[in-house]
């Protein structure tokens, strides 16, 4: 191809990829809060769903083998409350973890905390409504190979000591990585 012809052919490209104000790199998704219901770990039934995986939003029994630590939080009774349980506080090797937010409403948390040591990774967090939960996940494959964690929040609903059951709202982003808990605009 002669040089005549490059230049005009470039410049074109050029141009059509400045007006193209979309970050070709930039991971779009939209908000998808959801509901679930957790039991605690210390009723008598088997196989109810004790664990929560923030990503694929999916309810766990972690006494389950398949689910060996494929979870990010538990919910337990201790000293008559209920609480959000990481892995690690159950012996389980993870770095998953939880912020309690207090005083703020579930739609304006929008961006995790980026200190690392505010995320409680080996003691459980009293569950309360009113309050929101920012969740790390633990470390899993991302959509390209990469070590990915994961955010997401919570807001207990109903919280129930009695039965030892827990409902609440969750949404999680799913840009690795990224601590935004809002799609980009």
């Amino acid at each position: 191809m002669c040089d005549c012809l490059r230049l005009p052919l470039v410049l074109g490209l050029v141009l059509l990829l400045a007006a193209c104000q979309d970050d070709p790199f930039q991971f779009n998704w939209e908000e998808n809060p959801r509901e679930a219901v957790l039991f605690s770990l210390d009723r008598p039934e088997q196989n109810r769903a004790t664990g929560f995986e923030m990503l694929d939003g999916r309810s766990v029994v972690i006494e389950a083998p398949d689910a060996a630590g494929r979870w990010d939080f538990a919910v337990d009774r201790i000293d008559g409350h209920l609480y959000l349980v990481p892995p690690a506080a159950l012996g389980v090797v993870s770095r998953a973890g939880i912020v309690p937010i207090e005083g703020v409403g579930f739609d304006d948390v929008r961006e995790a905390p980026g200190d690392t040591l505010l995320y409680l990774v080996d003691e459980p967090v009293r569950a309360s409504e009113g309050n929101v939960y920012v969740v790390r996940t633990r470390e899993q494959t991302g959509q390209f190979g990469q070590r990915c964690r994961f955010y997401g929040k919570l807001e207990p609903l109903d919280v129930d000591v009695e039965l030892g059951r827990i409902e609440f709202r969750f949404d999680t982003s799913p840009d690795c990585n990224n601590r935004s808990l809002v799609p980009p605009r």
